[in-house]
């Protein structure tokens, strides 16, 4: 075993690395940008290096500076974990080149698995059945045109360089087929510095299945069961299971066979994994998708059913051992299942969010984990991918394991950035995931009925009661009857104490309960119902859903909207940097022309014209980097009139990724 690894990566991978790096007694090397100096994974490692500045190119993507950080301490070995480098041949030939280990498969196996077209060919030619669609690399337009009508619409068009979901696009009708084309050129090309395209086709209503595989380097290839990742949003995995409720013994068996084919077939060695395409009326017919030949985001919930530690077993494989298993070795035992948890917004169409972890909980125990890489105090910017951590549940049966990971998603407490943890346990309590009829579009269908806008009153309540408390006078003695905030005038006069606060749209609120506030809880009781809060400066929390509740002073926003002439400010729907400018003040804009794009994330948000009119005031330029809400530019409406009413900016549905994806993984 290794006496020095590298952990090149950040978040909660990295975390998760060094905790079994700690636990193998092997000394742990933390790398950081300027943006992650103060985080969890360079705290918790024996030793860290500064890479260089805040942008993932200047840093966690920069190879000369990895390479120079394990020379400096001493690394024999550079555990990539997953996103940045982790699928990068280059990278993995200049460890070699450098005289460390790799701790993940040959480059030249990650070379032709990257390739998606290569990769098809590869295991087809290994007997691994693959979905219909074109063959060979390098086609034109018309040819890919041609291929996607020879096969039949429905048809999935796929950047062959990438993954995760980005340049993705479904096509179901001829006539915008060619425009599609384009615009998945383009997209791979941003994303991955490679527009060639491969189409398959569609299947309608797929499981998405992977299977688990790990390979020595003396021949030794065996598979670790399937893990079931059906539930998706936008191509990008919300929710894994393992095992799937929908495969038999027989079926496992034989897609399991089929993954340690593919294995073979590209010289494997290590973790990997191999996903394939399943109709869900037709389990035995699968198709090859992929192999990812990395650790996975979801790979937890394979190390609860089988006991075994993927990360020690990538660092024994990688320092020569033999695995010790036969694949009659290996069982499946219980159930578990992953959420994961991003910086999101549900109700905001989960556009990426940001902000400073004021308070933290991560349930741990009884069955549950949390692979995180949060502490209080950490900082969520746009540079990163929005992934905070993964709550993972582990039963004797999927029932148990649901309703552990429901209560888990409940006691999840992450007060100053906004995330998905109420929307996730809304969605692990849907008839269809606790039936286990699951499809790749599930998520997306349903997402609608498992955001909630409207904010309770109690929220509104424990907001006031708050703020009421930091009203009453402290200390003893005489008390003015001035400063008690009870309504008390002279003459025995008394009014109620109201706020105007605001979560979405202003609310003028009185609040008629009774209160107990403390430094981190408020509990109100309203109807004789009693509602209990987390609580940290304007954040409330429950079960898994928050809300930042702000104070809102009517007379500034009046006297805002004056200022402007009755215009509509567009403002920033996350945190995040201005990447392009399309307008200069003075132009006159139609509705719903496209005026500037703001990324975070890896995500791009289009900001259009609520209506048309003339750009009276343009506060940004690329490169500027913005905070959520913050005013980009003012429209003065067509009517000059200025009586146009208040409308947000268009929010357009199409939020593509916007930096390369082999800057991070989800």
């Amino acid at each position: 075993m290794f006496d020095t690894v590298l952990v090149a990566n950040r978040g909660e991978i990295a975390v998760r690395v060094i905790r079994t790096l700690r636990s193998l007694g092997v000394r742990s090397v933390a790398v950081f940008s300027d943006a992650d100096a103060d985080a969890r994974h360079v705290r918790e490692a024996d030793t860290a290096v500064r890479l260089g500045p805040a942008p993932a190119a200047e840093s966690y993507l920069s190879v000369e500076r990895l390479l120079a950080a394990a020379a400096r301490t001493g690394a024999q070995a550079v555990h990539p974990g997953y996103g940045f480098l982790a699928e990068n041949a280059g990278f993995a030939r200049a460890c070699a080149d450098a005289g460390l280990v790799f701790v993940g498969p040959p480059a030249e196996a990650i070379a032709l698995m990257g390739d998606k077209i290569r990769a098809k060919e590869t295991v087809r030619a290994a007997g691994v059945p693959v979905v219909p669609g074109s063959s060979g690399s390098g086609l034109t337009d018309a040819e890919l045109a041609d291929s996607a009508l020879e096969i039949g619409l429905p048809v999935l068009l796929k950047p062959s360089a990438g993954g995760g979901g980005k340049g993705m696009r479904l096509v179901r009708d001829p006539a915008v087929l060619a425009d599609e084309i384009a615009a998945a050129r383009r997209e791979a090309r941003a994303s991955f510095g490679d527009d060639t395209l491969l189409v398959e086709r569609w299947i309608d209503r797929p499981r998405h299945i992977e299977i688990q595989v790990l390979a020595d380097d003396h021949g030794q290839v065996i598979h670790l069961g399937e893990r079931e990742c059906s539930l998706q949003r936008r191509h990008q995995k919300v929710v894994e299971e393992a095992p799937s409720v929908l495969l038999d013994e027989r079926t496992r068996a034989a897609m399991g066979e089929a993954a340690v084919q593919a294995a073979r077939s590209c010289g494997y060695a290590g973790a990997g994994t191999v996903e394939f395409i399943v109709p869900g009326n037709d389990p035995s017919s699968y198709y090859f998708m992929e192999m990812n030949t990395r650790l996975q985001v979801e790979h937890p919930v394979t190390e609860l059913v089988t006991g075994l530690d993927l990360v020690e077993w990538q660092l024994r494989v990688a320092a020569g051992e033999r695995l010790p298993y036969g694949q009659d070795d290996i069982s499946l035992t219980g159930h578990a299942i992953e959420a994961r948890l991003c910086a999101e917004d549900p109700t905001r169409g989960f556009l990426p969010t940001g902000g400073t972890v004021l308070r933290l909980h991560e349930p741990q125990g009884d069955g549950v984990r949390t692979d995180s890489g949060l502490s209080e105090g950490t900082e969520v910017g746009s540079l990163y991918d929005p992934m905070l951590s993964k709550v993972i549940a582990y039963g004797p049966d999927r029932a148990t394991a649901l309703r552990k990971l429901r209560a888990a998603l409940a006691q999840t407490v992450t007060l100053g950035v906004q995330t998905n943890a109420g929307f996730l346990r809304r969605l692990l309590a849907h008839p269809a995931v606790v039936a286990g009829e699951l499809d790749t579009g599930l998520v997306e269908r349903e997402a609608a009925g498992l955001v909630t806008t409207d904010v309770p009153e109690e929220v509104y309540e424990a907001a006031a009661a708050v703020r009421l408390d930091a009203l009453r006078p402290r200390g003893e003695g005489w008390t003015d009857p001035f400063s008690v905030p009870n309504g008390w005038r002279i003459g025995g006069l008394t009014r109620p104490v109201g706020f105007s606060l605001r979560v979405q749209d202003p609310v003028a609120y009185v609040p008629r309960g009774t209160h107990t506030v403390t430094d981190d809880r408020v509990s109100v009781t309203l109807d004789g119902v009693r509602h209990t809060f987390h609580r940290a400066a304007d954040w409330l929390g429950r079960d898994g859903d928050a809300w930042q509740v702000r104070d809102h002073d009517p007379v500034a926003a009046s006297l805002n909207r004056a200022a402007h002439g009755g215009a509509d400010s567009l403002t920033a729907p996350m945190p995040g940097t201005v990447t392009v400018v399309k307008v200069a003040v003075g132009d006159e804009v139609s509705a719903g022309q496209s005026l500037l794009v703001v990324e975070a994330m890896k995500m791009e948000h289009v900001i259009s014209a609520p209506h048309a009119g003339t750009v009276a005031e343009l506060d940004v330029v690329p490169g500027t980097t913005v905070a959520m809400d913050q005013v980009l530019a003012v429209i003065t409406p067509a009517d000059a009139s200025g009586d146009a009413p208040a409308v947000t900016p268009v929010d357009t549905p199409a939020v593509t990724p916007a930096v390369p994806a082999a800057e991070e993984e989800r």
